[in-house]
């Protein structure tokens, strides 16, 4: 966040075994939907600065 704003960019990003701590799965219709989600989302920071890195993953068949 900067001035109470949130900051996007599109990568470098550091590797998973840095800095994963949990993910959601979540469908949205477009990387715009995905963005708005990943604002809301709180990181394990304990307030500090932190961030959320959204990646497309392949679709998957539904279960009937």
């Amino acid at each position: 966040m900067k001035e109470g704003k949130a900051i996007t960019l599109d990568g470098p990003f550091a590797e998973t075994k840095e800095q994963l701590a949990g993910f959601y799965i979540l469908e949205c219709a477009d990387l715009d939907e995905a963005i708005e989600w990943a604002k809301r989302m709180p990181t394990g920071c304990k307030g500090g600065p932190g961030c959320i890195e959204i990646r497309p993953v392949a679709e998957l068949p539904r279960v009937s």
